[in-house]
């Protein structure tokens, strides 16, 4: 039973970071890029945080690489958390979202960073890993 609740939980988490990185490069990479200049962070890091939320969305869901991209996905909300979000608290004000949903995904990430993929997953097929 665990394996399928690691499974579920690795695949929706997946979906989340796939669908944000589609979105930021759907909705104009330049408008994040903008966005990241203007809290302080260089605008180049949007592609970068966008290609990590993609494309290790798409692994995560895989099971692929999953202790690396829980890992970077993982530093990628604690970073959004501490530049974006903590301002506007944990539940967030002003029709701003908080960082309550930041702080979930991180943890669901960490998670995966430490335990690896369930056998579920092409880690366990390509690696003999559980």
């Amino acid at each position: 039973m665990q394996n399928i609740g690691s499974t579920i939980l690795r695949v929706v988490l997946g979906i989340i970071f796939a669908t944000h990185g589609f979105q930021k490069f759907q909705g104009g990479i330049g408008f994040t890029a903008d966005y990241f200049d203007a809290i302080g962070i260089p605008g180049f890091m949007a592609y970068i945080v966008a290609i990590i939320e993609l494309v290790g969305g798409v692994a995560i869901i895989l099971g692929l690489g999953t202790r690396l991209i829980g890992a970077l996905l993982t530093v990628t909300m604690i970073v959004a958390i501490f530049t974006a979000k903590l301002s506007v608290g944990f539940i967030g004000e002003n029709g701003l979202a908080g960082y309550e949903l930041d702080l979930a995904l991180a943890a669901m990430a960490l998670y995966f960073a430490l335990a690896g993929a369930s056998s579920f997953s092409l880690d366990a097929k390509l690696f003999d890993k559980e």
